[in-house]
């Protein structure tokens, strides 16, 4: 069972990762090579768009990875 002060973080941690979700979603749009890289995948057609982040989500993926493992670290 968690204690009050688990929670506590918890909150934290949440307050903390809405924070830095803002800020991409404020930040995202200037920054010109996010969803651009090499190896995204994008089908442009007379009524049709198809578009799939590959590199950039693996980009991002390997970036979490590596803040989580950090933070782990005890």
């Amino acid at each position: 069972m968690l204690a009050v002060a688990d929670f506590g973080k918890l909150f934290i941690f949440i307050g903390l990762l809405l924070v830095v979700i803002g800020i991409v979603f404020i930040v995202g749009n200037k920054i010109p090579f996010i969803g651009k890289l090499p190896g995204d995948i994008a089908i442009e057609r007379n009524n049709f768009n198809f578009y799939f982040p590959l590199t950039t989500c693996i980009i991002i993926s390997i970036i979490l990875s590596l803040i989580f493992w950090l933070l782990g670290k005890k």
